[in-house]
């Protein structure tokens, strides 16, 4: 990492509560964690962004949320982001299949048309060299209402938001996912 944490100790006793919070349910305290936090405020904000988008009863079904966040995190090569994410996906519901075929998910038989649309936002957003258009929009519009869109492409920004964060000060994966996920494919269509 191009800048390490501190010791726990170190940082507010509010967010030393975020921190435990991660241990019980990670059974460490994350790293990009730890970075963020560095900058209090901001590590509360993107804290409660993120508990916002990942409640239990969100408007987007839990596995494919999981499977948008490691869809961005392949294509802005977020090792850690994968991990983490990719071990939330299979803990939902995903199998292994889906998740290694991935980054390949466009000549690959196991998505249905709503992760198929939902990937395909997910690249339109992520990439910069694409746009979402009315048709993109118009085909989700059948498996989506207007407020699970908004939510989705929050999603999406969000994770490219983290995913951009987490690759830039090199975070390693923490061993979260016990799966050798394959490379993004940064040229598909």
């Amino acid at each position: 990492m191009f800048i390490p944490p501190k010791p726990i100790s170190d940082y507010p006793w509010y967010i030393r509560l975020f921190f435990w919070k991660q241990k019980q349910t990670y059974g460490k305290v994350l790293e990009p964690g730890m970075l963020w936090a560095r900058s209090p405020g901001v590590f509360v904000g993107v804290a409660l962004l993120y508990g916002a988008l990942n409640r239990r009863r969100g408007r987007i079904d839990p596995a494919l949320r999981s499977l948008v966040t490691v869809r961005v995190s392949q294509i802005n090569h977020c090792e850690f982001c994968i991990d983490i994410n990719a071990s939330t996906l299979l803990k939902r519901g995903a199998s292994e299949e889906k998740v290694m075929h991935l980054s390949d998910w466009r000549n690959h038989p196991g998505f249905d048309e709503k992760e198929t649309l939902a990937l395909e936002l997910t690249e339109a957003i992520t990439f910069s060299d694409r746009q979402v258009g009315a048709p993109l929009m118009d085909r989700l519009k059948e498996h989506f209402d207007d407020d699970a869109l908004a939510e989705l492409c929050g999603l999406i920004a969000f994770q490219n938001m983290s995913s951009k964060y987490n690759a830039a000060l090199d975070i390693p994966a923490q061993g979260f996912c016990r799966l050798p996920l394959s490379p993004a494919r940064d040229n598909s269509t």
